[in-house]
Formats: C-alpha cells, sequence, structure tokens
C-alpha cells in the first residue's frame, strides 16, 4: 500500500512539474492586435512543420501580465513569448520583439 502511494505521488509531482515547464516554453509568432488600455494581445503563433503546411491558424488572445510593457510593440511584429494559464486565463509572462 505504501509503495503505490509512493509511486502515484511521484507521478502526480513529475505531472505537475513536467506541464509547469511546457507552459514556460518560449513560443514565437506575429502580433496582430494590441490592446494597450485592457493590457492584451493577439499572437498568430508561428507554424512548425512542412512547407506548405496549412497557416491559417487563428490568432490567440492573451492577457498580459501585471507590468509588462507593451509600449514599444506594434501589430505585425514579430516576437517571442511565454505563456502561462491559471484557471482558464492565458497570461503572457514574457514578451519580446526579435
Amino acid at each position: 500500500m505504501k509503495i503505490s502511494q509512493l509511486i502515484l505521488a511521484g507521478t502526480a509531482a513529475l505531472t505537475i512539474t513536467g506541464s509547469e515547464a511546457w507552459a514556460q516554453q518560449a513560443l514565437t509568432g506575429t502580433l496582430t492586435q494590441i490592446d494597450r488600455i485592457h493590457g492584451t494581445v493577439a499572437i498568430k503563433q508561428t507554424q512548425s512543420g512542412t512547407t506548405g503546411a496549412n497557416t491559417s491558424a487563428a490568432a490567440e488572445e492573451f492577457k498580459a501580465k501585471d507590468g509588462l510593457s507593451l509600449d514599444a510593440l506594434h501589430a505585425g511584429d514579430k516576437v517571442t513569448y511565454s505563456v502561462t494559464e491559471t484557471g482558464g486565463v492565458k497570461t503572457i509572462t514574457k514578451l519580446q520583439k526579435q
């Protein structure tokens, strides 16, 4: 019984750690919209894969983390960003123009 609890606890810890590391992974994309008043941005993620692959992916909207400056960015800029999700809300934690 103790061994199964130990294995279950270890699996849960690895799952949580793995999902947090994935959430902090740097992504790349193009800014399609910036709302400085509400602190949101829309980014179309850069497609990876085969040339000629479906490139009609829609832009996704994110909330900017408090204190993250959007002043130097404009629609059309290529960016590198990191996102976390809490309670169904995706928040940009790092946003840098390429």
